[in-house]
């Protein structure tokens, strides 16, 4: 699934093309993918300017005078910018079109989506999917206190509160097990038990791993490329993640795994405790 650093990506690939274009069209290929696309879309955004873009967490913000178009990508979707007389693949949904060329949502699981925020409603992060979402964890300067306050009164292993996304929000599984490695921390370490100090570390780790991640290009598995059409390249540097039996390239301990809410789960027992 796309996480932070691949919608960042995203966010960062199309905003030269579409920020200050006009709508021209929206081509829905079918009737909605997660969720059903909302009724007059099209009628909506055509002939209205993008006034720029943004992200909250997973999802990708496009800001019009009137409201904002909320895009989640699932989790095999991607948007790629094309020439506007390009044919449609199988797995082609939707065209944004902008003129002479258009932004392409392809996804082929459909879990992705594409929703609507009139500005009436207030601002766009009230929308039910954004409302309880955590802090967005690149540019926060008090991100390890906040780790640190609000995980007093949890016992949930410190993986799963990180996943959880109500306290910091896109710290994906890739990601989490990458931070909290380098953190030196234990994944099944209950959060409650995590002093300052260790929740120090494991802020400024969250901060470095998702920056390098996204001058990287994110991590290209399985279907996600960038909009250029490019696989990132940040799954070549990791350290634990799908590494199981694997060297440790810090202590040469094998790599562990274990399952934590149906998500796999990877550290070493050496690095981490």
């Amino acid at each position: 699934m796309p996480e932070l650093p691949e919608v960042e990506v995203t966010r960062r690939g199309i905003a030269p093309h579409i920020e200050g274009q006009v709508v021209t069209d929206l081509i829905l290929r079918r009737e909605g993918l997660r969720w059903p696309f909302p009724s007059g879309l099209a009628q909506i955004l055509r002939q209205r300017r993008v006034l720029s873009t943004g992200r909250r967490g997973k999802y990708l913000l496009l800001h019009f005078e009137h409201g904002s178009l909320i895009i989640h990508l699932g989790m095999s979707g991607h948007l790629r910018m094309l020439d506007s007389d390009l044919p449609p693949g199988k797995h082609d949904h939707v065209d944004l079109v902008l003129g002479r060329s258009r932004m392409r949502f392809t996804d082929p699981r459909r879990f992705g989506a594409l929703l609507w925020h009139p500005k009436e409603e207030g601002d766009c992060e009230s929308h039910l999917l954004l409302r309880a979402l955590g802090v967005e964890p690149l540019g926060c300067p008090d991100l390890a206190a906040r780790l640190f306050h609000a995980t007093r009164t949890r016992s949930a292993p410190v993986k799963q509160v990180l996943l959880a996304g109500d306290i910091v929000v896109g710290v994906g599984n890739i990601y989490a097990c990458e931070s909290l490695f380098h953190a030196g921390i234990h994944p099944a370490t209950a959060a409650k038990r995590i002093a300052l100090a260790r929740y120090t570390r494991l802020a400024a780790q969250i901060q470095h791993v998702l920056t390098a991640a996204i001058e990287q290009g994110g991590s290209s598995l399985r279907d996600f490329i960038g909009v250029d059409g490019r696989s990132g390249y940040f799954q070549q540097t990791y350290f634990v993640y799908d590494r199981q039996g694997e060297p440790c390239r810090q202590c040469g301990k094998a790599v562990k795994r274990l399952v934590q809410g149906q998500r796999s789960t990877f550290y070493c027992g050496q690095c981490q405790r």
